[in-house]
């Protein structure tokens, strides 16, 4: 089915029921899907393609992991130079 028509049926993922579900199709651009509304929820929203958006805890991670790479300096990436290991202090002060 190369050729859609509005209020043609596809699958595409639900924002509000955060699940794969039918969706009619509402609008269309270039002869591809633009708008979508959910046949369980009646939500409407951008078609998705049937993927699922990211989750915010993958996100921070991502983001997290960029930052630590961006703070190593060049060729510091695999030797483990840049990471200092020592072990803090543990005499005490005696009274």
């Amino acid at each position: 089915m190369s050729e859609f028509r509005l209020g043609d049926v596809i699958d595409d993922f639900c924002v509000k029921c955060k699940r794969l579900t039918n969706h009619s199709i509402v609008s269309l651009v270039d002869g591809a899907p633009a708008k979508v509304r959910c046949r369980t929820c009646y939500n409407d929203h951008d078609y998705r393609h049937e993927k699922a958006p990211p989750s915010k805890k993958d996100l921070k991670k991502e983001a997290l992991f960029k930052e630590v790479l961006s703070g190593l300096a060049p060729g510091e990436e695999g030797s483990g130079k840049g990471l200092t290991t020592e072990a803090p202090s543990t005499q005490r002060k005696r009274k």
